[in-house]
């Protein structure tokens, strides 16, 4: 396994309400786009489900797309996210799920952070196959 890190930024962020819930919670659908850089260069898009409670927390699920390079492999990559939402900080893990192009057989595991805002850093553990 290698330890692959460094950050992503936001570059779209579009989220919508689809059910509004007693209490004041609610279930939202966000698709979102991303800058990578560090270890991985390239750019992302996730498509999260999020559930609400009336207090501003949040879990979310979601399968998310990487295209980019690796350890000078280029290719595309999934991961299955699943996280929260503290009110001041997201966090995620990652589970990679399918690469294709030079990063086919690509497994591995990993997290994010990040404070509320646009910048998160992350942190994936792969086994390049």
């Amino acid at each position: 396994m290698t330890r692959v890190q460094g950050s992503f930024d936001v570059t779209s962020w579009n989220e919508e309400t689809y059910e509004e819930l007693d209490g004041g919670g609610k279930l939202t659908r966000a698709v979102v786009e991303q800058a990578f850089s560090g270890d991985i260069v390239g750019e992302g898009a996730v498509q999260w489900l999020m559930s609400y409670g009336s207090d501003g927390t949040a879990h979310f699920v979601g399968l998310q797309r990487i295209r980019g390079t690796i350890e000078g492999r280029s290719g595309t990559f999934v991961v299955e996210t699943s996280g929260g939402f503290d009110g001041a900080e997201a966090h995620g893990s990652w589970t990679v799920v399918a690469g294709t192009g030079d990063l086919e057989g690509l497994r591995g595991t990993g997290s994010f952070r990040a404070p509320h805002g646009s910048h998160a850093t992350w942190e994936l553990d792969v086994e390049l196959g």
